[in-house]
């Protein structure tokens, strides 16, 4: 539409008079003229100053540059920017074409004002809102899975009568070998199952994780079994103890798993304060063995309790009557058949069980480096005197203070990088935070350790090369749970694999001194696990 606009006013006469002669009327001044022999007013040039920005009558009008409206209008926005690209993507969102800013800014084009706007309005980021932290945990629920962890080692001590008989050739008790066979089978089958429990949990289908742990927790019983019938020369008793063992392990993964620490502590509650209380009396074999059976059947009834039985069940009947029924067209001529359906097509898929396998071999890495911790001169010729089962049960509680540590870092490293503004920064900030974390559990484990030493009736002290073992064991451990807590468990894994492989050829062809050779293959283990821990999480976008 082009000429120009006429109104008609609100008059008794109705004449036409052009718009500038209306809006001189409203503001109390008259035409020069007649209002029939009047032209359009000529639009003139606005002044610089406050009288050219604002009305006579004091009313803001338009702003003497577009730029200025547009940068105070957008200036939060513009001084949060980190490149001009950014307020070139809101300029169109809001529906600026080049057109409409070559005529209103007199700028090309969208990126050429987004530039403008960018060098004109200084950089000013504003600190993000405060959001929860979602790596927050209370220090006592992991602290409870610490205790939770160290609690069976009172069984030992309560069936101790149990197992009399003559020491085995290394001058261990009778039945050590056959119990650490079982718990080892155990240790590393409990954790290939929990991981693919938790990756269904993971998934949000906890029925599948209950089936999971149908399936494996009695799987993982008979592994264990079977692992301490195959080592003989034990008394009867051990083998009936290491059943109940594998029994146990199998009840307390499916109780962890599903969240159920309090009530898998009320089942160890009777066992326990019988091992206690042997340290003020002596116990008669019979209540022994009732106080065990009584802990055993516990968990595995809070367990079944626990498990879909009725889902398990109808799944597997669902299973064997597919694999039973006759379908047409197998035994006969080879047909045409669809390799793969719509429906199969676009099916949820679980977790694979290969992605399960390493934590497993972590598992069995871990485990047997804490049993040279604690067996390893005795394992190489050494007098049964040497056994540093305090070094073992320190390592075990400190579970729970490592759990909360993990944790925390990773509540550090997400702090971290909000408030970096570069790589180095960051990378700082997370050094930081890795040395705090590992430090602080060093300490608690030096702790644990000391302790135990002391009230361990008999056990060896801990000199300065234990010491050093013991702290680059714990190394070891809390750094190969930082890197599975983060994905990386496959380098972990062959690190800890390697170290116990190296070990053990080491204790077998009876090359150099065990405590030299401990203290050796641990600091390589912690070196290498530390390194990898900074080159793996020392980027951004593994923290994200």
């Amino acid at each position: 539409m082009s000429g120009s606009l006429w109104l008609k006013p609100p008059g008794p006469d109705g004449s036409w008079v052009s718009v500038a002669h209306a809006a001189a009327a409203g503001r109390g001044t008259a035409p020069a003229a007649d209002a029939a022999d009047a032209l359009p007013g000529i639009p003139r040039p606005r002044r610089e100053g406050r009288e050219g920005r604002e009305g006579r009558d004091g009313r803001d009008g338009p702003a003497a540059d577009p730029m200025d409206e547009l940068a105070e209008r957008l200036d939060a926005f513009i001084a949060a920017a980190v490149h001009p690209d950014e307020i070139a993507a809101v300029l169109e969102s809001d529906g600026m074409t080049d057109e409409h800013i070559r005529l209103a800014y007199g700028r090309q084009d969208s990126f050429g004002l987004a530039e403008e706007l960018y060098a004109r309005v200084p950089r000013s980021f504003p600190e993000p809102d405060r959001v929860p932290d979602p790596w927050k945990v209370p220090l006592t629920a992991c602290l409870l899975r610490g205790v939770i962890f160290a609690l069976p080692g009172l069984a030992y001590l309560l069936g101790a009568p149990l197992l009399d008989g003559p020491k085995d050739r290394l001058g261990l008790p009778a039945g050590t070998l056959t119990l650490l066979a079982g718990a080892l089978i155990g240790w590393v089958w409990d954790q290939t199952l929990s991981h693919r429990a938790y990756s269904w949990l993971g998934l949000g289908d906890r029925a599948a994780a209950g089936r999971t742990l149908l399936a494996g927790a009695p799987a993982g019983a008979l592994l264990g079994t079977a692992a301490a019938l195959a080592v003989p020369g034990g008394p009867p008793f051990s083998y009936a103890f290491a059943a109940g063992q594998a029994l146990y392990v199998g009840a307390a993964t499916v109780l962890l798993v599903l969240g159920r620490e309090r009530l898998l502590l009320a089942a160890l509650a009777p066992m326990a304060a019988g091992a206690l209380l042997t340290l003020l009396v002596e116990l008669p074999v019979p209540v022994r063995v009732f106080l065990l059976t009584a802990s055993l059947l516990a968990a595995c009834a809070l367990a079944v309790r626990e498990l879909p039985l009725a889902d398990g069940v109808r799944t597997l009947v669902l299973r064997v009557r597919a694999w039973t029924e006759h379908r047409p067209g197998r035994g006969g001529p080879v047909r045409w058949q669809m390799l793969r359906g719509a429906e199969e097509e676009y099916a949820p898929r679980g977790p694979r069980l290969g992605d399960s396998v390493p934590y497993g071999v972590f598992g069995l890495g871990t485990g047997l480096l804490v049993l040279y911790a604690a067996l390893g001169e005795v394992l190489a010729g050494g007098p049964a005197e040497a056994v540093a089962a305090p070094s073992a049960v320190a390592l075990t509680l400190s579970m729970g203070p490592a759990e909360w540590l993990l944790h925390r870092f990773r509540s550090g490293s997400l702090a971290g990088l909000r408030a970096a503004r570069s790589p180095r920064q960051f990378r700082l900030r997370m050094l930081s935070t890795l040395a705090r974390c590992l430090a602080t559990y060093l300490v608690v484990l030096l702790a644990l350790g000391l302790t135990g030493t002391l009230l361990w009736p008999g056990a060896p002290g801990l000199t300065g090369v234990r010491v050093a073992t013991l702290l680059l064991l714990g190394a070891v451990m809390w750094t190969g749970l930082l890197l599975q807590s983060f994905g990386a468990v496959r380098p972990a894994a062959v690190v800890c694999a390697s170290a116990a492989v190296a070990q053990s050829l080491a204790l077998l062809l009876g090359l150099g001194q065990p405590r030299a050779v401990q203290l050796a293959v641990a600091g390589a283990a912690a070196l290498a696990l530390g390194t990898l821990v900074c080159l793996l999480l020392g980027r951004a976008t593994a923290h994200r």
